[in-house]
């Protein structure tokens, strides 16, 4: 079959799709590495794209990765790309899909990728290249005439056998390192989403990527996992010392003269246990940055225990002194309406985040949105407290609060009535 296949490359979604290319790119197929990939950027770019694409071959695999907040978006140009051509095949993929497989499918895709992609899609455009039956591809929700069907769960990816970027089609972005968390916080899709056992990427082939991409003039080396300090860990819930200063040395050697790594800083973050004066000391002598992320989520050890967060609000003090000991910024999550908190949990997260702030933290601020696959999905929208909305006040005009709590809390509520329906 003559396929070509077209990424919605958003900027918020690409990260998946650099990884999906580089999944392609290890394939040894040559069906797969001769198939043209195309990626669009903007709703425009990708409407003219792929009614271009659909005159010239007889099918056309459209791609999108989504999370639940973008649904309203995603709808409405779905009804637009089946207007644009007969040919097209949509799949989905990422947290909102796989969350709620069913629901994806009656937007009016064909299949959805459920989980891990690496394996699932490659496969799935192998089958329609060789026009083979697609029950044979586990991995997927696929749409039927009798009806939604599961082809069935695959094993775990073993992340060193596929690429985290794509050399082919230069798609670069920040190296996925471990994937999978054993901490299963009740708010939270990753676990539920990529297993609660955490997997890490070989350190080799993460050298070999960066020395790779510094041929292509790249310099700043970012990573992405649920937990930086826990990378080489066994368990994903101790500290491996040892083989996080091996890390953090090899990989600050493949950057090369000028190159930079940043470690526990954006997109990743940190467990506020995790941050002791070795782990911060191996940041300061190895990386570049000049922040941790610290997840803290409440100033409430009750609400922490109903989160199942695992950490205590004196882990989270501890961490940020010494952050800010060792001359790093500390900029600490919270997420304001979590499920069972109440007025007194209010008080004491207004407390601790004056704690904090006095003690040189930033507080990056969010509001609670029940996401489907959690624990937390049948949970009412969050909420900001009247208390904290004076404390945020407050804080605003010295710049130690941001973040985009206030279109989250109508977001969540969006989200609520979604998922309630």
């Amino acid at each position: 079959m003559d396929l070509a296949v077209a990424f919605f490359y958003k900027k918020s979604n690409r990260y998946g799709f650099n990884a999906l290319a580089g999944a392609l790119e290890s394939r040894r197929e040559q069906e797969l590495h001769e198939l043209p990939l195309f990626f669009f950027r903007t709703e425009e770019e990708l409407l003219s794209g792929v009614k271009e694409l659909s005159e010239k071959h007889s099918k056309v695999v459209v791609a999108l990765s989504f999370f639940t907040t973008q649904v309203w978006d995603v709808e409405p140009l779905v009804a637009s790309l089946r207007a644009t051509a007969s040919n097209l095949f949509l799949v989905a993929g990422g947290p909102h899909p796989t969350g709620m497989p069913k629901k994806t499918l009656s937007m009016g895709f064909d299949a959805v990728c459920y989980g891990e992609g690496e394996e699932t899609f490659p496969e799935l455009l192998l089958a329609l290249l060789r026009e083979k039956e697609l029950l044979s591809v586990k991995g997927l929700w696929l749409s039927t005439p009798n009806g939604p069907v599961f082809t069935g769960r695959r094993r775990p990816v073993e992340l060193g056998r596929y690429l985290p970027v794509s050399f082919k089609y230069r798609k670069f972005g920040p190296i996925e390192i471990s994937r999978g968390c054993p901490y299963v916080c009740y708010y939270c899709q990753t676990p539920f989403m990529f297993g609660a056992r955490q997997r890490h990427r070989p350190l080799e082939q993460v050298v070999e990527v960066i020395s790779r991409m510094r041929e292509f003039g790249l310099k700043d080396f970012r990573f992405i996992t649920p937990n930086a300090f826990s990378y080489g860990s066994e368990d994903g819930k101790s500290v491996n010392l040892e083989a996080l200063r091996e890390f953090l040395a090899e990989t600050k050697r493949a950057a090369g003269p000028g190159g930079r790594i940043f470690l526990g800083s954006f997109p990743s973050e940190v467990r506020p246990e995790h941050v002791t004066e070795e782990t911060v000391s191996l940041v300061k002598e190895f990386a570049s940055n000049d922040n941790l992320v610290i997840g803290a989520q409440s100033g409430s050890d009750r609400v922490l225990k109903l989160c199942h967060r695992g950490h205590t609000i004196e882990d989270v003090v501890r961490a940020v002194k010494v952050t800010v000991k060792a001359g790093l910024k500390a900029n600490v999550d919270f997420i304001f309406g979590l499920p069972g908190e109440t007025e007194e949990d209010v008080l004491e997260t207004v407390k601790v985040m004056r704690e904090l702030v006095k003690l040189g933290a930033r507080v990056h601020a969010h509001t609670f949105m029940p996401l489907p696959q959690t624990p937390f999905a049948g949970k009412p929208a969050g909420k900001v407290h009247r208390k904290m909305e004076k404390l945020i006040r407050e804080l605003l005009p010295s710049g130690v609060i941001f973040g985009n709590w206030r279109e989250q809390e109508l977001l969540a509520q969006k989200i609520e009535r979604y998922l309630r329906r």
